[in-house]
């Protein structure tokens, strides 16, 4: 009605009617009908604020109620919710304060943002390795192991597997134990990861590997019981509590030059993790050159540079 008024209003004002102040059968002048029409206009402009100011009233008594309410419910302002980002800086982390009943609604995307902005999602590839120290089983015996006391010393190899006493896990277990002294030879230490106690990895290497278990390994099996070193390194499945098949390349200076992961059912490649290592020292002694693909020690490497480069691809 509001509607149809304001249009009747309109067009009486910008188009009247031929002949300006035409009398209309029931004796009314076009001027006493914009009058009219302005003044239903008016009336229902007025109706409609009032309705909104009443509303408006009802509203901010709601939410005084609500809060008065929230308020008796919530703990004290010791306690927090809201994770916020206390820093923009690399090793910053998430701090948690209160929000006030009127704004925990409006704030929720912001929340969701400051929970996702971690320094977790940034490229393990390129950056240094997560440290950590825990124990592990070597020799039959319990040991701790440091990834940080190889940094200057020895290039790492470590792999994440899901679980003890499952199958894919021990091919590829005892496949790099067997390797072992090719590794060796490249100055490189493997390290085996999984989420199982110490007391596991122990029962399981003292398990004959025709039964199913490991036998001597020739490298530490660690233990990773609080999950702390798989979530660092982006391999947790948190909903299972196990890691993904993920391998990482770590070189002297304590960084992270290769990864791959791989989901449960697929077992990895010792040939491929060799090649890959091998190609990576082989850029650090010659920086000044890259690997093509499937690029084995004695065969020709590229200079990346567009005319250098056709050099490589003119030979193959």
């Amino acid at each position: 009605m509001h509607l149809e008024a304001e249009e009747e209003y309109r067009v009486w004002r910008i188009e009247p009617p031929i002949g300006g102040r035409e009398q209309r059968r029931d004796g009314v002048t076009n001027d006493n009908i914009v009058y009219t029409t302005s003044f239903r206009v008016e009336r229902e402009r007025q109706v409609a604020m009032a309705s909104v100011a009443s509303s408006t009233t009802l509203i901010s008594s709601s939410a005084s109620v609500l809060s008065a309410t929230k308020s008796s419910l919530l703990p004290s302002p010791s306690l927090s919710f809201l994770p916020t980002l206390s820093s923009p800086s690399p090793s910053a982390s998430l701090r948690f304060a209160r929000p006030s009943p009127l704004t925990s609604i409006r704030s929720t995307s912001r929340r969701s943002f400051a929970v996702k902005a971690q320094t977790d999602d940034l490229p393990l590839v390129g950056n240094k390795a997560p440290d950590f120290e825990a124990e592990a089983v070597f020799d039959q015996e319990f040991i701790k192991v440091k990834l940080s006391e190889y940094i200057g010393k020895k290039y790492v190899i470590l792999f994440f597997y899901p679980l003890d006493f499952t199958f894919v896990c021990p091919t590829e277990i005892t496949a790099f134990s067997d390797r072992y002294a090719e590794f060796e030879k490249l100055n490189t230490e493997v390290l085996g990861v999984s989420v199982d106690s110490v007391f596991s990895h122990l029962a399981w290497v003292q398990t004959d590997r025709k039964s199913g278990g490991l036998g001597d390994l020739n490298y530490p099996l660690i233990s990773d019981v609080t999950k702390s070193i798989s979530k660092s390194f982006g391999v947790l499945i948190h909903d299972q509590g196990i890691a993904l098949r993920g391998l990482f390349i770590i070189d002297k200076e304590g960084v992270i030059q290769h990864s791959t992961i791989n989901n449960l059912g697929i077992g990895r490649s010792v040939d491929e993790t060799m090649r890959t290592l091998q190609a990576l020292q082989y850029i650090q002694e010659n920086p000044d050159e890259v690997c093509p693909a499937g690029w084995k020690p004695g065969e020709k490497s590229m200079k990346p540079d567009p005319k250098l480069s056709k050099e490589y691809f003119s030979a193959i």
